[in-house]
């Protein structure tokens, strides 16, 4: 007998039915599981918007999961977490570890040199479910309109979260487990107290979060795991639900239909992975609800067909394929999104790819004895799998470490960069030496100087407390000959490779407070930039540097918007003048509407394409001239380092000048430092 507070009464029959009230194969969730993620793959292949399938995808996950689980508490038995972790991962991992070694290769094959690493670290957060993670972390552009230059393991990100759950959720069940064991009650009502609480929490975090920080969100498994909570909720209530036959073919078809449209339907760019996402999840719900109508109207006639449930054996299949084939395909043929003819034989090769990988590869797998006799064989497997990837991606990372290396020693005879700009320069390298940076040292061609700012340089007072992320420092310099001040944008701060040499040489204590996109000048209220620009102010005339270095101009887009001079400079310049601050302006440098070094990677350093005429993307005369002659102001024009003969090239002396469509490389910045230096001496520093 049942009593109000869910205790029960051992061996009575009803005890006994329980777990047969969570067993059973459903067919027509399992032809819903492929429904999903052919929607994925459709509006990912044609659409480029999200469809609510992936999220479908997880809520069924975590329903068959829960089920299976529930039953062994209603039966009494062990759930063997250990045991059930090695299992999961001993089925999941063969084919994504297939599908990461067939994405390297096509990447090694097609893709250019730039994106390499990134694809090689992103493999490894794959195969350890960590994808999504890495990609919250890299601030990635789930809807980004070119799907080009997206990563070929971004999808990995759902199965990295899947992952996650599948780690956690059965300590939940082992939690309830023993709250069941000592208090004596049911195991549906605990596990339906925990999951309604996770499913509260998740979706309020989720909803809070999308608002603040969605590229974010989107991929934060916190913000994810109501979705799975549902799925687990869905499991337990389902048993108790017994629609009529009428309402069950209404429910049936009004799921699908709506789970179909909802990405046609609403824009849920920006909202997932919020409230809106309840629309798929609750359409999903309601086909499951249905479940078998016994009627020829019902959906799951169509669901629990025997094409369809094949299919969704191989769900998991294709949405591992689809993916890299759809981006190695827009690499190779350099664009943006897939067309109608393109993306149906894409969609029709991920298919077949999909039931020969699950027939020849995940299901001999899933029926292959050995492992499954001892949890030792299952964590072999697991490792080796995990092994699969993990030695050659660090072992192809390590081998072009060394290359790096060698090359680098290499580089002061064989790339001399703006060196070779210089009357007489004769070059004596070896002609064949790659230019440098590689493309696989791109991510160290950031500037940046080695510590945070202390002592005086520290940061002071509220005004200035917007800059304590933003402020480096050389290493202090007793009594240094001069004190720098770089401040400005990302372009400054290329610039600042060129002077860090100089600073070296003569003594100099560099400060920079570096803000992204903001260029240094007395703002008016309103502008975007005016509170770190007012802050970078106080900063300033607090520490009284002997010069400031920044952006005198803001360089002309290949839109057709002028170069100009910074807004807010000359005001800047009055300002500090009077206080013995010299403000030391460089003019931008170009931007471009394509991305240099991956042009020179692709076609050639030398190609037409791949060079831009300076009157292009620069204005005819230096727009700081008129600023020439100002007190306290000093102009430095090095376009004729970075674009030399009025030429913008890839490559000069060597060595790549941009490392994408408007950063200097740190390398190609050191190579201007003498030629900079003696421009500055001509001017008095």
């Amino acid at each position: 007998m049942t009593s109000s507070l869910g205790r029960q009464a051992p061996g009575t029959a009803d005890a006994q039915d329980r777990p047969t009230r969570f067993s059973g194969f459903r067919p027509e969730v399992q032809g819903l599981r492929f429904v999903a993620v052919l929607l994925v793959v459709v509006y990912h292949v044609f659409l480029d918007r999200v469809s609510g399938g992936v999220d479908i995808f997880l809520l069924i996950s975590a329903f068959f999961l829960t089920l299976s689980f529930v039953r062994k508490l209603e039966a009494g038995r062990p759930l063997a977490l250990g045991r059930y972790w090695l299992h999961v991962f001993k089925r999941l991992l063969p084919l994504a570890v297939l599908t990461i070694l067939g994405t390297l290769l096509l990447a090694w094959v097609f893709f250019p040199e730039t994106r390499i690493d990134r694809i090689r670290e992103e493999a490894l957060a794959s195969v350890f479910y960590v994808e999504n993670w890495a990609l919250a972390v890299a601030q990635v552009d789930y809807y980004a309109v070119d799907d080009s230059g997206s990563s070929p393991f971004q999808h990995f990100w759902s199965l990295s979260v899947q992952g996650q759950v599948f780690l956690l959720w059965p300590v939940i069940f082992a939690a309830a487990a023993v709250v069941c064991r000592r208090l004596r009650w049911r195991p549906v009502p605990v596990l339906a107290v925990a999951f309604g609480a996770v499913f509260a929490v998740s979706l309020a975090f989720s909803v809070q979060q999308t608002a603040v920080r969605q590229e974010f969100a989107y991929f934060d498994t916190r913000a994810r795991l109501w979705e799975f909570a549902l799925g687990s909720l869905l499991a337990l209530a389902v048993p108790y639900l017994n629609p009529a036959r009428g309402l069950r073919v209404v429910l049936g078809w009004a799921g699908l239909v709506s789970m179909v449209l909802v990405g046609v339907l609403v824009d849920v760019q920006g909202a997932f992975p919020g409230w809106i996402a309840l629309w798929p999840l609750c359409s999903a719900a309601a086909v499951i609800v249905a479940g078998s109508s016994g009627s020829r109207f019902g959906v799951d006639r169509i669901l629990a067909s025997g094409p369809l449930v094949r299919l969704g054996d191989a769900a998991y299949a294709l949405y591992l394929v689809h993916w890299p084939l759809l981006i190695t395909y827009l690499v190779v043929r350099d664009r943006p999104v897939a067309g109608p003819r393109s993306g149906v034989v894409l969609i029709v090769v991920s298919l077949v790819l999909a039931v020969v990988a699950t027939r020849w590869v995940e299901n001999p797998l899933k029926r292959w004895a050995w492992p499954e006799r001892s949890a030792r064989r299952l964590a072999v497997v697991v490792v080796v799998c995990l092994g699969l990837v993990a030695v050659p991606v660090l072992g192809w990372a390590q081998a072009d470490a060394r290359r790096a290396a060698q090359i680098a020693a290499e580089a002061e005879r064989n790339n001399p960069g703006a060196a070779a700009l210089a009357p007489g320069f004769e070059y004596r390298g070896d002609p064949d030496a790659p230019a440098v940076p590689l493309a696989s040292e791109l991510q160290k061609e950031w500037v940046g100087l080695p510590e945070p700012c202390s002592g005086r340089f520290a940061p002071q007072g509220p005004g200035e407390e917007v800059l304590t992320d933003h402020c480096r420092q050389t290493p202090a310099v007793e009594d240094p000959a001069r004190t720098i001040a770089v401040v400005g944008n990302s372009h400054m701060e290329q610039f600042m490779g060129a002077v860090i040499p100089l600073a070296e040489r003569n003594d100099w204590q560099l400060v920079a407070v570096l803000q992204p996109g903001c260029p240094f000048g007395v703002r008016p209220e309103g502008d975007a930039c005016k509170e770190g620009a007012d802050a970078a102010l106080e900063y300033v005339e607090r520490i009284a540097p002997d010069a400031v270095m920044t952006t005198s101009t803001y360089a002309a887009r290949m839109d057709g918007s002028a170069e100009s001079v910074v807004g807010g400079l000359p005001e800047l310049v009055d300002r500090l003048a009077p206080r013995g601050v010299e403000v030391i302006g460089f003019r931008d440098n170009p931007r471009f509407d394509f991305d240099p070094f991956a042009c020179a990677e692709r076609h050639g350093a030398d190609a037409a394409q791949c060079q831009v005429p300076v009157p292009e993307v620069l204005a005819p005369v230096d727009p700081a001239e008129a600023l020439r002659g100002r007190p306290g102001f000093t102009g430095v024009d090095l376009t004729d380092l970075i674009c030399p003969d009025g030429l913008c090239r890839p490559v000069v002396g060597n060595v790549h000048v941009f490392m994408d469509p408007h950063h200097l490389t740190w390398t190609y910045a050191r190579t201007m430092a003498p030629a900079l230096g003696e421009r500055l001496a001509a001017a008095g520093w």
